[in-house]
Parts: C-alpha cells; structure tokens; sequence
C-alpha cells in the first residue's frame, strides 16, 4: 500500500518574519503632518506659549512645537487627561509612566510609536541633537507625580520644578540652537523654565489641592502653622500668602536671570522669550498683589493685556539690554543635577510626614 504522504507545514519566507521596522526619525511621518498637529496641540494646551512661540523664526517655531506637543503627551499620558484638563483616574499610573519610557525610546531610535506626540519627538530630537538623559530628566518629574511625592523642604521643591520646567527651558534652549556644551546658556534656559513653574504653582494652589496634590514645602507650611491638609482653609489665607510671595520672589529672581541668557539669542528667538516670560511673570505678580484674594477665582492674563506684553517685549528685544540682576539665585542647576543624582528613593505614595512634635 501507498504509504500516506506526509503534510509538512510551510514556513513563512524569511523576509516576512526577519524583516526589521527599519528606523527612521518621525516614524516614518511626514515634518509637514507632524507639524500641524502639534500646531493644533500647542494652541489647546497653552494659549499664553502658544502666542509666544509664533515671534520665532518659522524653522525654531515648527521645533518648537514638536517639542511642545510631547511634553504636553507626556503630561496627559501621566496625569489621566486631555491637554491639561480635569485630572482623570489616577489608578495604573506607573503602566501610563512606564509607556512614556517604552515610547520615547522607541522615538529617539527613529521607530514608529503609533502617537504623533512621540513621533514629533524622535523627529525633533534627531534635528536637534536632544538625549536621552535630557528627556529622562524630564520624565522623572511625572515619576514624582506617580509616586504622589510632595515636597518637604525648598531643596525638594527645587528639585521638582526643575524636572517639570527648568528640563525643558534646557531642552527649548537646544532646540533654538543653543550649543549643548553651553553651560552658561542652558542655566539660563533653566532659569527660565524654574520661573515659568513658581509662577504656575503659585497660581494653581487651589487646584492642586482639590486635586489631592501640594507643591508648596512642608517646612514652609510648617513655619506659617499651616497644618497638613489645610492648606487652603480660610483662616489661613494670610499664611498661604505669605508663602506664595516667597514663591514669588524666588520667581523674578530666576526671570532676571533668564533674561540674561535671551539676550544672547538670535532676535527672533529673543523676542519669543522675553514675551513668554512677561506673561508668565505678571501671571506670578498678579497672585501676589491679590494677596489673600488670589484663589477666590483663577488668575489669568487676557488677550489684550498679553499683546501688550509681546509689544513691550519687541521693545525690549531691540534694545537688547538687560539689567544687571542682583544676587543669583539661590537654585542653580548644577546644584539641583547633584542633589537628584544624590537623592533618596522617592517615598511610597499618600506618606506626608508630620511636623516634629505632633
């Protein structure tokens, strides 16, 4: 008898399971493409930058924005939200943090991530020459959010508001043109970003603490007796005020020093920053002139008073003398770089220490 023939199963050609996504910066996507969603991303997320980046050159303008719209990815991807709205659910916030990581990387090696957001960043970084611990120093900020870490004393508060703001004026600075090597340049860069961040902090107190977050030191609050959780209870208004000016404080320090480093950019560049810090600097001038008044609604700069801010910062541009500023301040980069790579793990979630004694 014809013994049965024997079926053995074909295997694919090995092409078509060998074959490599072959790296290309953007995914693959098109500048143009890219460039209109982070346009569109860029003018839901931030009026007041989005106003201050169309003073730039159209070339650092269109990189501008592709940065942008990965840090605003990133910032939505970690908080649960659509361009910086209503926090959503905060379960599962390492997995959301550790797609970041996977999806930045798969970016910065020129592999497609399926998010235009990542994509712009691969595209970018690779125009620019951004790294990998440039973006990692961004991303341990939204690790600190993770983690629901608050701040102790004003050592931690530099540290946190240089992940989530003084990283970026680095990674902006880049961007714009500004020699990686430049140190001087890209503190300045920092500078900006850390008053950029006071200013915000200052003004969203409110909001952050109905959103179960704090960002002012506890060793602040400490010496205003504010007790943890009361942040925001009327008799201690005054108190919270009292805080928010040193906040403030620190903030016009920093600005001054960043206007040292605008100084040094191209016009274009030049005017876009001393505009971007005029409107973020009257947002932190504001709060502090309503004084205990400050969160009874959310302090905002309108249109008209912004263009007058962009006016005066062409002015400014122009002349293209900036005052000398006084004592530096008191975070530097530098300083901040060695306290984080010295740092302690960040604590477990929810774990708020109390005032000594209580």
């Amino acid at each position: 008898m014809r013994r049965p023939r024997r079926i053995v199963p074909r295997m694919l050609a090995p092409s078509r399971i060998l074959r490599a996504t072959p790296a290309q910066a953007g995914g693959g996507r098109e500048w143009d493409d890219l460039v209109d969603y982070a346009e569109k991303s860029i003018a839901r997320g931030s009026k007041s930058f989005s106003l201050a980046s169309r003073l730039f050159d159209r070339d650092t303008r269109e990189k501008v924005w592709l940065l942008y719209a990965w840090c605003r990815r990133c910032d939505d991807l970690a908080d649960n939200q659509d361009h910086g709205g209503t926090l959503g659910e905060q379960e599962g916030a390492e997995r959301r943090l550790t797609a970041i990581r996977l999806l930045t990387e798969r970016a910065l090696d020129g592999l497609p991530t399926a998010d235009p957001a990542f994509d712009a960043f691969g595209l970018v970084a690779r125009e620019c020459g951004l790294t990998r611990e440039m973006a990692e120093d961004v991303i341990m900020g939204f690790e600190l959010d993770a983690k629901d870490w608050r701040p102790r004393s004003e050592a931690d508060l530099a540290r946190y508001c240089y992940h989530v703001a003084g990283a970026v004026g680095v990674m902006m600075a880049v961007v714009m043109g500004v020699d990686r090597t430049d140190s001087w340049m890209l503190d300045r860069a920092c500078d900006l970003g850390l008053a950029f961040q006071l200013a915000n902090i200052a003004r969203d107190v409110a909001e952050d603490d109905k959103a179960d977050r704090r960002y002012l030191p506890l060793e602040w609050m400490v010496e205003e007796d504010i007790e943890p959780g009361m942040i925001m209870h009327p008799h201690h208004r005054q108190e919270l005020a009292d805080i928010v000016a040193r906040l403030i404080r620190r903030m016009e320090r920093h600005e001054a020093w960043a206007r040292l480093g605008a100084a040094q950019l191209p016009f274009r560049s030049r005017w876009a920053v001393l505009a971007a810090a005029r409107i973020y600097g009257a947002i932190g001038r504001r709060v502090a002139e309503l004084g205990p008044h400050a969160w009874d609604n959310r302090v905002v700069i309108g249109r008209t008073e912004k263009l007058r801010h962009v006016s005066a910062a062409f002015w400014e541009a122009v002349r293209n003398k900036p005052e000398e500023p006084g004592e530096a301040p008191q975070w530097s980069r530098g300083q901040i770089l060695i306290d984080v790579r010295m740092s302690q793990p960040i604590p477990a979630p929810n774990m708020e220490p109390l005032p000594d004694g209580d």
